[in-house]
């Protein structure tokens, strides 16, 4: 049986043979290839371009987007690489590794005084980093060196060294936190809130200049009141100092320390960062756990002032995103849809001070304290204090404030228990003079021990456990300000205990969690938090992955006591949905009721739906959100039974504006790093990073926002859901930014029609065999096959694109201004008009 071969189908599989030569030249070992051309499908074998592919690894003589790989476990992102002829005029090309990208390896101190370079000074002499080598692999677009680990700075997994991270672009940003409700109180009217925090921003170099907001209105119909607060919390800048692994921020900040209490100021303040350092020298973040015994709104604030809301739905919760910046108490507002309230208070900052040998951590500030108006209220003060790791696991730190009027010195001793965890000891002393309640100056001391550890054979991890005593005269900073200044009574401190632990039990495949504070004061009543939580998972019959959990928690605060117990069990039902049955308890009350929860449209939206019953009658209602591109949306109802209905939405999002571009898009923490993703003017390409992925605009941009400071983030195009009219040529970057950054990346994406087409020259000859087709954007359209067939992508109407062979660029097709109906034509001809030199 004869087979027939179209010349379409012939030009598809001459062009992917030659697309595999890059393959096959690169497997070879000899220093140059004769290819034997008479197996290619080509009438004329005396015209082929192959030149660049005679050599091992050869690469023409240009700019290429290049991906640099450093043994094999560091990758740089793709950015544009030269390739120069060698300096002794051999023939072949090397790639020019400048000063710039050198900078990006992260080699040691010292290292970079012994370089040599090539090409008028430009390009590194890879010889001169004595053991290592160099390797260029055009087929997969990429440098791989290989350097000896001693050149090298440490590097984790995840984790770069400050030659790698990136300040970003210059641009200006908008976050927001919204949370609205309505609630309808039968026979007591209806009541609106509306409750939110944002950060206002502009980034310029280093340099992040920020202003945060907070928004707090409330409607009662019944009561026909009206009460609105809108305050800018914070007006500050910082910057990295990467040689100091130091944070520097100006302007209103509150004091960070591991030793005193915090308070509010205007002035300065360097500090060692701990986001600077690598995960595993990092530091804790505050977490922030409880029951919500309906649909609630979540407040968290600081010395009177909000700086974290959220929306959580009936059951447990907990939250973990509060920036690890954040120090010392934090009130807790809980407020339920039946309009009672749980507070309680988190204390954040008792984590045992532990340095590495060798090493220095330290915060310096300066200022005057100031009061809700942003006026200072208060003596200039300045404060330092730090932690030095001695050796042999020692560390000892201390620190003082100094403001005249209040005064306050501390010091301490920690040691590194390795398999026995860390503890440590410190004392501070206060004095404190000029108060109006009292004549005689007040001195006190405040003595501490602290404990934290991981037993990993255990499957046991104390984040922290301490006690504190204090005397009755000792005062922190924040309390001789209430007391001098506000004329507030002293409700000083007296005894402080805390512990946070985690438990798994993995045999029965059981997890307990359990957090306790219980505070004493001199001349106030004690408050008790008691926070507990078991889980477990397991399998009934056919049913894999049944959990059954318990949480329980006891306060008492300023005299009112609030204890609750949820218990649930959720059941996997049909692809990704879950059955919940769950039983609470609190304030007297039990209820029970039934959900459904289950996402929808690829994980990127949530809901649940649940019915249930108590001694004040039935109740049901729902939540869902969604992660939009331009927002986090979520809304939620309730309703109970003869007592109350109601409804509330939730917004999370934000604006990015540079000179590269703009974009609306959601956000994970107000005022953080983002990157903006550029794919030039194509729309609807998804990108995404380590969330739900987001798609490019109307001017292909897009700001992808879950990603973190100082840590090795990857962004990538997902190839399979690409508009059938775009082709990426590369899908993947990674970037390293500062604290509040705005990063940048740029993706080559080609937009628009493939179309088979015929290449004759103005003889009506045809291109040579593997001669290729760019675009103006200089992006590689089609490769040439026989008789000048070529399959071109990224078509659009009156396109130019040019055509090379021998090294240079020998004449350009233009596309029809009407552009072009491949199921008319079955080849679309494209005269190539020789390019024009030069005038004389």
């Amino acid at each position: 049986m004869d087979i027939v071969v179209t010349k379409h189908k012939r030009a598809v599989l001459s062009l992917l043979i030659c697309l595999a030569l890059g393959n096959v030249i690169t497997a070879a070992h000899s220093e140059e290839t004769n290819f034997n051309v008479d197996f290619l499908d080509a009438n004329d074998r005396t015209r082929i371009d192959l030149n660049k592919f005679s050599k091992e690894n050869y690469v023409v003589p240009g700019q290429y987007v290049m991906v640099i790989k450093i043994n094999e476990n560091i990758t740089l992102s793709e950015q544009n690489i030269d390739f120069f002829a060698p300096d002794n005029n051999t023939d072949g090309s090397s790639p020019c590794l400048t000063h710039d990208i050198v900078a990006q390896f992260g080699l040691r101190e010292g290292v970079s005084d012994k370089l040599t370079w090539w090409h008028k000074g430009q390009c590194l002499d890879v010889t001169s980093l004595k053991d290592s080598k160099l390797e260029s692999t055009f087929n997969h677009s990429s440098i791989i060196l290989s350097i000896p680990q001693a050149y090298l700075e440490y590097t984790s997994k995840n984790w770069d060294p400050p030659s790698r991270w990136d300040n970003g672009i210059a641009g200006v940003l908008l976050d927001y936190n919204i949370n609205a409700d309505t609630t309808d109180n039968r026979g007591r009217g209806q009541t609106q809130t509306v409750s939110g925090v944002g950060t206002v921003g502009a980034n310029m170099g280093p340099w992040r200049l920020r202003a945060d907001w907070s928004e707090q209105y409330s409607h009662t119909t019944g009561k026909a009141e009206s009460r609105q607060q809108f305050e800018w919390n914070r007006y500050y800048m910082y910057r990295a100092i990467a040689s100091l692994k130091a944070k520097l921020t100006l302007g209103d900040d509150y004091l960070q320390s591991n030793i005193f209490d915090s308070f509010q100021y205007a002035g300065a303040s360097l500090a060692t960062d701990d986001d600077m350092l690598p995960p595993n020298l990092r530091g804790y973040s505050p977490e922030i756990s409880g029951i919500a015994r309906t649909n609630a709104k979540v407040t968290v604030s600081q010395l009177g002032r909000v700086i974290y809301t959220t929306q959580v739905a009936p059951g447990p919760f907990s939250i973990q995103d509060i920036s690890q910046t954040v120090t010392g108490v934090l009130d807790v507002k809980v407020q339920e849809s039946d309009g009672s309230v749980q507070q309680f208070q988190v204390n954040t900052s008792n984590v045992p001070y532990l340095t590495r040998p060798g090493t220095v951590r330290y915060k310096l500030a300066l200022g005057k304290p100031t009061d809700y108006q942003h006026k200072t209220q208060g003596p200039t003060f300045t404060s330092g204090e730090f932690s030095w790791g001695v050796a042999n696991g020692w560390s000892l730190y201390g620190g003082a404030i100094l403001a005249g009027a209040y005064n306050a010195l501390s010091a301490g001793i920690g040691r590194d228990l390795l398999s026995l965890g860390a503890l440590s000891l410190d004392v501070t002393q206060s004095l404190a003079r000029d108060l109006p309640q009292t004549e005689k100056n007040l001195t006190g001391g405040s003595y501490r021990i602290s404990y934290s550890k991981n037993f990993d054979q255990y499957d046991t991890q104390v984040t922290f456990a301490g006690y504190r005593f204090s005397q009755r005269n000792f005062m922190s900073m924040s309390d001789y300000l209430s007391a001098r200044y506000a004329g507030r009574n002293l409700n000083n401190s007296k005894e402080l205990y805390t512990i946070m632990m985690n438990k798994q039990f993995r045999d029965l495949g059981l997890s307990f969690y359990m957090n306790y504070d219980h505070q004493t004061y001199w001349n106030k009543p004690d408050s008790d938090r008691y926070t507990m939580s078991l889980a477990r998972y397991f399998d009934l019959f056919s049913i894999k992955n049944i959990s059954l959990s318990m949480s329980a928690f006891y306060s008492t605060y300023e005299k009112k006591k609030d204890k609750g117990l949820y218990v649930s069990v959720n059941v996997p039902f049909g692809a990704s949905g879950t059955v919940t049955y769950s039983g609470n308890s609190a304030s007297g009350q039990t209820t029970q009721q039934v959900a459904y929860n289950d996402s929808f449209n690829e994980q990127r939206g949530n809901y649940s739906v649940y019915a249930g019953g108590g001694q004040q009658g039935g109740s049901g209602g729902g939540n869902v959100s969604y992660d939009g591109d331009q927002a986090k949306i979520g809304a939620n109802l309730a309703y109970q039974g003869g007592q109350y209905t109601t409804a509330g939405l939730s917004l999370q999002g934000g604006m990015t504006a540079t000179a590269k571009g703009a974009a609306l898009h959601r956000v994970n923490k107000v005022g953080a790093a983002r990157l903006l993703v550029d794919t030039g003017d194509v729309s609807g390409v998804p990108v995404s990073g380590n969330g739900n992925e987001t798609t490019t605009n109307h001017f292909g941009k897009a700001v992808i926002a879950d990603v973190n400071d100082y840590y090795r983030n990857q962004a990538s195009i997902d190839l399979d859901k690409l508009p059938k009219d775009a082709d990426a040529v590369d899908s993947v970057t990674s970037i390293t930014l500062t604290e509040g950054a705005i990063g940048y990346r740029r993706f080559d994406v080609i937009s628009g029609q493939k179309v088979m087409a015929i290449i004759r020259l103005a003889d009506g000859s045809y291109p040579p065999f593997a001669a290729t087709v760019k675009n103006s954007n200089q992006q590689q359209t089609g490769i040439v096959t026989d008789d000048g067939a070529v399959y071109l992508t990224g078509v659009n109407p009156s396109a130019k694109m040019s055509v090379s062979w021998d090294g240079k660029e020998q004449c350009q097709v233009t596309i029809p201004a009407g552009g072009v109906n491949q199921t008319s034509i079955s080849s679309l001809l494209l005269p190539c008009e020789p390019v024009q030199g030069p005038e004389s």
